[in-house]
């Protein structure tokens, strides 16, 4: 490496091409042809052994986590490199979504530890696709809008999504004085409905949607379920919007998934950032293996009022705040009139231009990087301060301080 490693450099970030992606909105923030041949689900930016990114050095393209592995502390930030075993401890991506993606939850530090010796012991492989537990670590996670989206997160109150489950005709429900109330009646139909025979599910969902395809436009929860169906026609998981709450994010909204919160991203695109795993249980709406049993273990059934984070101004950017110690996700706007500087004190940071065009200057060196749309760019901890300039929106992340 002619040049060195702890300076401000571009990323080169891999594209995944799930089927659930959009042939569009990657491609047009890349500046790539569109649509694209395949649909391009995910841009991960990070050090993920499932893609990783590559860091400019000079005229070479050197993978990320070798460049902090001969500068840690360079690159992370002393206190994060001794915190996370001179790891980055955050993936960052880019998420565009044309068809729903799986219903999932995440587990917490605990229970990623004790699955992830279980199936050692058991000898599978940690690249079998059968495998739920790929590391020891938590997956709690933010998205931020990018374009409308919708998504299903949390559990409704339990009043609530009995009377959904009534209205679809659920004949499981019967007399709803039977159900316990809160989280253990809802822990308890959801046993019934996501364990029951394929046959049973099949004449369940039939039901169902006898019922509810006259009153779709009655309820969005209900347009939903009709909507679910005509995709996966014979997986319960079709019911997840009569339990879990809808929400629809505007660009600029957030919201936090906690380590057992229950979701289903279903449509648009958006910035996400999480620890840095791949433990995803999975219930449905999948080609993907399935574990419904673990997933329903490591689900925390309480109801979720505590949609939205809203973001707080602070020292020129709009920082979205979380418990996660791993990342701090924010959104900074360019405007042309005035510099963003820096503080000196921070941490690893990666960035990515979204629109517009700008540019980001290393005020000790004076080295300088044009930030175009989709331009995505590592700013190591050795980097005392710098400044941003133009008319852009650029998202960030970093690790708390």
């Amino acid at each position: 490496m002619s040049r060195p490693t702890n300076r401000l450099a571009v990323l080169k970030n891999p594209v995944r091409t799930y089927p659930w992606g959009s042939r569009t909105f990657i491609p047009q923030l890349l500046r790539n042809p569109s649509p694209a041949e395949k649909p391009q689900a995910e841009l991960w930016m990070g050090v993920h052994p499932n893609g990783a990114s590559l860091v400019s050095v000079g005229d070479t393209w050197v993978p990320l986590q070798d460049v902090i592995a001969k500068n840690p502390s360079g690159i992370l930030g002393q206190s994060v490199a001794e915190r996370f075993s001179n790891a980055l401890p955050f993936l960052f991506k880019i998420l565009a979504a044309d068809q729903p993606l799986s219903l999932q939850a995440h587990p917490d530090r605990e229970q990623a530890c004790e699955g992830f010796a279980q199936e050692n012991d058991l000898h599978i492989p940690v690249t079998s696709p059968h495998r739920t537990y790929k590391d020891e670590n938590h997956k709690p996670e933010i998205l931020c809008a990018l374009r409308p989206f919708q998504l299903l997160k949390g559990f409704r109150g339990a009043a609530e999504a009995f009377d959904l489950m009534e209205q679809a005709g659920l004949p499981l429900l019967g007399d709803s004085s039977r159900i316990q109330p809160g989280a253990s009646g809802l822990r308890i139909l959801l046993n019934a409905i996501m364990t029951m025979g394929k046959e049973e599910q099949r004449r369940l969902i039939s039901g169902v949607m006898q019922k509810v395809k006259p009153r779709r436009h009655i309820d969005p929860a209900l347009d939903w379920v009709v909507k679910l169906s005509r995709i996966y026609p014979s997986d319960i998981a079709v019911l997840a919007p009569l339990f879990l709450n809808l929400l629809c994010l505007e660009p600029g909204n957030a919201v936090y998934l906690r380590p057992g919160e229950l979701h289903v991203y279903l449509e648009g695109a958006g910035v996400e950032l999480m620890a840095n795993s791949d433990n995803v249980l999975r219930g449905g709406l999948t080609t993907k293996p399935v574990n419904v049993p673990e997933l329903l273990r490591i689900v925390d059934f309480t109801a979720d009022s505590s949609h939205m984070v809203r973001p707080e101004l602070r020292e020129g950017e709009w920082l979205y705040p979380t418990p996660a110690e791993e990342f701090a996700l924010s959104a900074l706007s360019l405007h042309g009139d005035a510099p963003l500087v820096s503080r000196r004190e921070r941490n690893v940071e990666i960035m990515i231009c979204i629109e517009g065009q700008g540019a980001i200057t290393d005020l000790g060196r004076g080295e300088r990087l044009l930030l175009d749309r989709g331009t995505a760019v590592v700013v190591p901890a050795d980097v005392e301060q710098y400044e941003l300039r133009g008319k852009a929106t650029i998202y960030k992340a970093t690790v708390p301080r």
